[in-house]
This record gives C-alpha cells, structure tokens and sequence, in this order.
C-alpha cells in the first residue's frame, strides 16, 4: 500500500494547536494517529510520490487545485470537500502540523516541558514539570501562572492555544529558539527566557505495587514502546501478574502495538483491516509471555491502537479486560499530498479484532465493569488467575 496508513485521530480542536495535542506528556492529552505497519513508515514527501489514492482522496485533491488556481487557500477548500464527505475521521493538516505530527510519533517533540490546565477563572496554571526541562531549570513549579507568552497575554485563552505558543507552532519553530514567559507564584511575578528543546515523550512507565504485581502503564503507542513494553515484562518477577494499564491512551502507531501484543501472545492474529476492500492482516511475533496472570485496564479515552491491543488480548483469551467501554476509533486513515503541500489524510477502511469483531462507534466492552478502585479490582482479578 501506497503512503502511510493511519489509525487517525479525531477533527482537530484548531489550527496550530491542533498536534500539540497529540500526547499527554506535549502539555495536555489529546487523541493521537496510528500508523499501520509496512515496509517503513512514511514521511508526507514519500507520499508525493506515491500513487494518488482513489475516491474522496481525489475530490479533496481537485477542491484543493481549483482553488489554488483561483488564488484562493487550497487547504481551505480541501477541509470543506473534506468536511462534505462525512468522513469523521478525515483532516487537513499544514506541512508543518504534518511534521510536527511525525515528530511526536517518533517519540519526541519540540517544547519547554510543561504540563498546564486552564482554571474557571482563565488563568493557566502549570499542573506538572517535566524533570530536566527548560522549565525546570529555570525554577518553574506545578502551581505557577503562566500569564504571557512573548509579550501576549494568555488569561481565558484555550490551554491549546497557550501550548502552541510555547511551542511556537506558527513559526514552526526549532529546539534552541528562544520564548519569553511571564509567570506568577503568589505575589511573586517575574519574567524569563526559555529556549526550547527537543523532548521524548517517555509513553511507558513500570512500576511494581507492594504484592510484586508490575504495572505497565502505556499512554500512547510511540516509537519504541512496544519494545519498551517486552523488556518491562521480561524484567518483572517471575511469574508474577502484570497490570496492562491502557486508560487514556488515544492510540499511536500501530506497529508498536503489534510489538506491545507480542510481549504477551505466542503469535498468531492480533487484528485483520481492509483498505479499500484489499484485506490484510497483522501477526505478534512468537516468542511472547503466554502464561503469566494478565490484567489489560481500558476506559472511555482508551482508542485506536489501544482498542485493537485491547481486543486481541481479549479476543486470544490472553486477558481479563477490567473497566469501562473503550471509545470505539477502528477506521484507518490514508494521507495523501496536496498541490500546496499540506496533507488529507481520509478514512480508507476499517480494522476488526480476531474474532471478527467491528470496534469503530461501538468501542470494547470489558470483561469486568469498574469505574472505581479500578487497580484494586485487577488486583483481585491477578489473585484468582494464578500466583503474583
């Protein structure tokens, strides 16, 4: 298959600010793209070469030259056919989001490390910062206001709109490049200058509760988390349960989930999708775990890849699945160039778990429901599944 196939996100919340939304380590969470495996992920200029998608790729293609021909804004009119079509899924990014949006799926984006929440009366406060940073080198602390950003000032303004200014999104800017920030703590108020780096997102994190269960968090499927994942289950005690933590996680790419079911299936089938009627197939590797007590937590913000993860543990009966009803993302995306520059990426197909099953608009359902004391129900879950 030609391109890039994506498990893509939802519409974007703006322009600009739209990829900075991409991962909950890049400031807030938001919901992310999956890409599906072949033989390497491509960039937007190996889509330029690649043969034009049929269908709606090409009514949103023409839209986008009859308007540049008419000296109007070609990605304009490439969101309108886009937004004609239906298609939930489908977007229209700038070749800047677009690589923006790539940067983060290889692990890392350009910022300054912050984590921040708009309260009820519009001030931004910071909620977290990320250790080593610029923003902790400089001092900054959870708590702290962040009043402006270069000169402007940010109180009422969408946390969205504050993260593409640290960012520097409208100027594509790179690590190194300097950003003015005023901040507040009490009565203290001062000035500074950060300048910003290139940050990984850090998507899985290991720990292990006082009973020797591990708990493998993945917040979004990143490049090298699915090893990330094998290594942690090679590493937990022998024998002992491990807790697959999958709430919030609002996907990624692909192949990395493959790999993450890999740690735990002995082969065979993880998920089936088609493309355009073309019917394919996606296989774990053969040398996973497929005998220590497994837990997989889901959510509401659980999608895309985390929904296909989900269902194969499910599905192979590798997992007892504790939660709440995942979001229901199972359509596969495909971009494709435009004559300015910027990418469409529109839905193509659609994935289905081993046995079958649709998860687009109808989510997974948990083995066992739980929306509280979630960790202490899967707990109790890895005690009657075998010794941890």
């Amino acid at each position: 298959m030609s391109g890039r196939d994506l498990f893509c996100q939802p519409r974007r919340f703006g322009r600009g600010a739209a990829l900075t939304l991409v991962f909950a380590s890049v400031l807030v969470a938001g919901a992310a793209t999956g890409s599906l495996p072949g033989p390497d992920r491509k960039t937007p200029a190996d889509v330029a070469g690649s043969a034009a998608p049929a269908g709606r790729h090409v009514d949103v293609a023409e839209a986008a030259a009859e308007a540049m021909a008419a000296g109007k804004s070609p990605m304009e009119a490439a969101e309108r056919a886009v937004s004609r079509s239906g298609d939930r899924w489908g977007a229209v990014y700038s070749q800047g989001e677009y690589k923006e949006f790539e940067e983060a799926l290889d692990g890392e984006y350009t910022g300054v490390g912050l984590w921040a929440r708009r309260e009820r009366d519009g001030r931004i406060e910071v909620t977290k910062v990320r250790a080593g940073s610029p923003a902790a080198v400089a001092g900054i602390r959870s708590g702290d206001l962040v009043r402006s950003i270069d000169g402007r000032k940010v109180d009422g303004r969408p946390v969205t709109e504050v993260v593409s200014l640290l960012r520097g999104d409208a100027t594509d800017a790179d690590a190194g490049t300097a950003v003015e920030v005023g901040m507040e703590r009490g009565t203290h108020a001062w000035d500074l200058t950060l300048r910003r780096a290139r940050l990984s997102t850090d998507s899985v994190t290991v720990r292990e509760l006082a009973d020797g269960v591990t708990v493998i968090k993945i917040a979004s499927f990143t490049k090298g988390s699915g090893d990330a994942v094998r290594e942690a289950v090679r590493q937990a005690p022998a024998a002992a349960g491990v807790v697959l933590d999958l709430r919030g996680n609002s996907g990624g790419l692909v192949t990395e989930a493959v790999t993450a079911a890999s740690a735990f299936l002995g082969g065979g089938l993880v998920a089936t999708y088609d493309v355009d009627g073309d019917q394919r197939a996606l296989h774990a590797e053969p040398d996973g775990d497929t005998a220590r007590p497994l837990v997989a937590l889901v959510d509401g913000g659980t999608m895309s890849a985390a929904e296909l993860l989900t269902g194969a543990l499910q599905d192979r009966g590798r997992a007892v699945v504790v939660g709440t009803r995942t979001f229901g993302k199972g359509s596969v995306q495909m971009p494709s160039r435009l004559p300015d520059g910027s990418v469409a990426e529109l839905t193509v197909g659609h994935y289905r778990t081993p046995s079958g099953r649709t998860v687009d608009g109808r989510g997974i359902t948990p083995d066992l429901e739980a929306d509280q004391q979630v960790l202490e129900r899967a707990e109790t879950v890895l005690s009657g599944l075998g010794d941890s």
